[in-house]
């Protein structure tokens, strides 16, 4: 296997919102692009399946954690399969193999003597009688003072802390504050790590704001990493302290192996081929740059010590605000992918997203009526539009079939030409450059037919001849098009290839013209947008 790629596991404990749908779509279509270039991609995610937070809601619902992760599961990959995100695998850490892997690679920590055992003092809910999870803490922000933060890291500004940091901390169960106590945890000793570290972070496997802001850690030196909870807790026992569990930031990475372990077992391969600290497969997680730690200093530490490879590329994006605010229930704001789905298509999303998308961490806002106009004006507008123009003409005049030649083959080819830099672009995942490209593309093949007009050549029968070859260079440019979009919008792109009646297996296919083929009448791609039909959209 070539590449490996996988995207942050989604918390079991929602629905999958537009959020979530920025890293996974992003995700999708670099591991299609690459698929379509010919090279083996093995793209991975699941549930992230522990700790309290699940025990609460499932607690609250009245059932069982295990039926309740179970259920957001399914829930979670119908909606990724909706937006057509092409997993091989849609694992949970709630898993045999998670645990087996979990349990292996901590005890050789500890036989390693990385994992050390302090007292430390927690947050407790007197009321809810429990330890509270960092994520059940909120407060400000210490270090940059924004309000309603969790009790392990700060959404604004990144900084990671405890609990007892927080300023005017809450219990989120009962609202008041809670008291501290006593308790013996389990520590990863990240401080021994920080040499290790400082080379792996100037390795080139991150972005430069990437890896300039992982570097800030290190002028401070790097504290030693909490990964255990008390009970009650759901999640894997640490085998050698019974009523200890794994931190949910402990078991959840290593759930990417456990998912290579579940896929390569079942079809008779050893996951450690991937794996292995030698292994030539590229390791590649797309992640929000909120988790930046974790995934950056944190996973690659453990991962070297237990024996394993490190991540070769670690790719972070920027979060999603909708028309300029955060994502929040109490403004309108807040939009899981199943409402999006009962209004349209997933291609518009997927198409917009890109349209913003670039090889940095800045954020991306989904403006609805910029939505509108991406899809009705740019995709539908100058691009679709391309290819119901000219086949109306192949078939009401040439019986639906394609001219043996184009009008003008120096012109395809200039258009065509620009292939190389698309490859380059889609490598980069520079999407809105590779996006802004092709509809360069599509304005020099509108502008060549306005320019000679076939709608009026049809009415001088001197002429008629013509106009087949040059609708023939339209649909071959529309083909290419769509072929170079098919990443970002595979659904449509699957209706393309059905009415032109083709097949593809790889990127130099939209290089070459269709010819002398006959096509099908042209079906109603996509249907341009209306902001009313959306229930969650306050125009």
């Amino acid at each position: 296997m070539e590449k490996l790629v996988t995207t942050a596991l989604p918390y079991a404990n929602g629905p999958i919102h537009l959020g979530h749908l920025v890293e996974h779509v992003q995700a999708d279509i670099w591991v299609r692009f690459q698929r379509l270039i010919g090279r083996q991609c093995l793209f991975l995610c699941g549930d992230d399946a522990h700790g309290s937070a699940i025990m609460l809601a499932a607690e609250k619902s009245g059932i069982q954690p295990e039926q309740w992760i179970k259920t957001i599961r399914q829930e979670h990959y119908r909606d990724f399969q909706d937006f057509l995100v092409d997993y091989d695998l849609y694992h949970t850490t709630h898993s045999d193999e998670n645990k087996q892997l979990s349990c292996e690679i901590y005890k050789t920590l500890r036989d390693s003597g990385l994992i050390e055992r302090k007292r430390v003092t927690q947050a407790y809910d007197d009321q809810a009688n429990m330890f509270l999870p960092d994520r059940y803490v909120k407060g400000t922000c210490p270090k940059c003072g924004s309000e309603d933060q969790y009790g392990d890291s700060c959404e604004q500004c990144g900084a990671v802390y405890t609990p007892d940091q927080l300023l005017n901390p809450k219990s989120v169960l009962t609202q008041t504050t809670p008291i501290y106590k006593d308790s013996e945890h389990y520590f990863f000793a990240l401080s021994k790590c920080q040499d290790l570290l400082e080379d792996w972070v100037g390795r080139g496997a991150l972005q430069p704001e990437v890896e300039k802001k992982l570097s800030e850690w290190f002028d401070h030196g790097l504290k030693n990493w909490d990964i255990s909870r008390d009970a009650p807790y759901f999640g894997i026992e640490i085998p050698d302290a019974p009523g200890k569990y794994f931190y949910v930031w402990m078991d959840a990475p290593i759930g990417y192996i456990a998912a290579t372990k579940h896929w390569a077992n079942s079809r008779g391969l050893d996951e450690k081929k991937m794996w292995s600290h030698d292994s030539k497969t590229d390791i590649v997680h797309f992640i929000g740059k909120d988790i930046l730690y974790f995934h950056g200093l944190f996973w690659p530490a453990i991962l070297h010590h237990a024996g394993y490879k490190t991540p070769d590329h670690i790719y972070a994006h920027g979060f999603l605000t909708i028309n300029g605010k955060k994502m929040s229930k109490s403004r309108g704001t807040y939009v899981t992918a199943r409402a999006y789905l009962d209004a349209f298509d997933p291609d518009y999303l997927r198409y917009y997203f890109a349209a913003k998308l670039s090889p940095t961490i800045s954020d991306i806002d989904l403006n609805w009526t910029e939505f509108a106009s991406r899809i009705n004006a740019e995709l539908i507008g100058k691009i679709i539009n391309i290819g119901s123009r000219c086949t109306c003409f192949i078939h009401r005049y040439f019986s639906g079939v394609l001219s043996d030649h184009l009008s003008d083959e120096a012109l395809y080819q200039q258009i065509i030409s620009n292939e190389s830099t698309l490859l380059q672009l889609y490598d980069s995942r520079d999407y809105n450059q590779c996006l802004r490209l092709l509809l360069q593309m599509a304005d020099q093949v509108n502008q060549y037919l306005d320019q000679v007009k076939p709608w009026a050549m049809v009415k001088d029968e001197s002429v008629l001849d013509q106009v087949g070859p040059i609708c023939t260079l339209g649909v071959s440019v529309f083909y290419s098009l769509m072929g170079f979009l098919s990443p970002v919008l595979p659904g449509t792109f699957e209706r393309v290839q059905s009415f032109l009646r083709v097949e593809h297996s790889n990127w130099s296919d939209f290089c070459r013209p269709l010819l002398s083929q006959q096509i099908d009448v042209f079906p109603r791609l996509l249907e341009r947008v209306k902001l009313s039909d959306a229930s969650f959209i306050d125009e």
